[in-house]
């Protein structure tokens, strides 16, 4: 398989970089640092539980941030800091897919939504299995959107602030709800970007 890396503006960011530079120096391993964003993606979850209240959208937002940096660290920490491991393709992948999961699902279930939160999830997966598959035909793997990863949680975390608006107004939380149809659509509408992608690439060979 082509081997690839998503694109991510902040890994130029001096404070990252910092971070990233002494997690390198430490004891930790990039893959423990993979596993430390599904633990993050859980504590946000249970968070998004419970919409109600100003306080778990706060912390739902801070556990979907903090599982965002740790994406982020655990590249820098194996690449830049030389601390590649054997089972690193295997843990840039899967926590991602877990952590995705567990964060969709629970909105559902917040959002009196479960159906909606499956199908997000479903959705979320199927836009990495497309690329993948992409990248296992030898092509460069695509991360394109609109609902890229890092979209689909910005768009999550955008779902906690109206939450948050709503309740501070008396009214009852609908954020949820409304992130959760846009990252649906948006992910089906990734896979087909995707796969029109592939499609073009395969039938741009010799």
């Amino acid at each position: 398989m082509t081997p690839a890396r998503r694109p991510i503006r902040s890994r130029s960011n001096a404070a990252i970089q910092s971070l990233a530079a002494r997690l390198a120096r430490s004891s930790l391993t990039p893959n423990q640092v993979s596993g430390a964003s599904v633990v993050f993606a859980c504590v946000g979850a249970v968070a998004l539980l419970f919409p109600g209240h100003w306080l778990t959208m706060l912390v739902a937002i801070a556990g979907i941030q903090l599982r965002l940096l740790c994406n982020v660290l655990d590249g820098l920490v194996a690449v830049e800091g030389g601390k590649k491991s054997a089972l690193g393709s295997l843990y840039n992948e899967f926590p991602d897919r877990i952590a995705d999961t567990v964060l969709l699902v629970a909105a559902g279930y917040g959002a009196g939504w479960p159906i909606v939160g499956w199908c997000a999830a479903l959705l979320a997966a199927l836009t990495a299995y497309v690329r993948v598959f992409g990248g296992s035909l030898g092509l460069e793997q695509q991360f394109i959107g609109p609902m890229a990863k890092q979209h689909r949680m910005a768009v999550l975390c955008g779902g906690c602030l109206i939450c948050i608006g709503e309740v501070a107004a008396g009214r009852v939380p609908n954020g949820l709800h409304l992130a959760l149809v846009l990252i649906a659509i948006g992910s089906a509408a990734t896979c087909v970007t995707r796969t029109r992608a592939i499609a073009r690439s395969l039938g741009g060979r010799k």
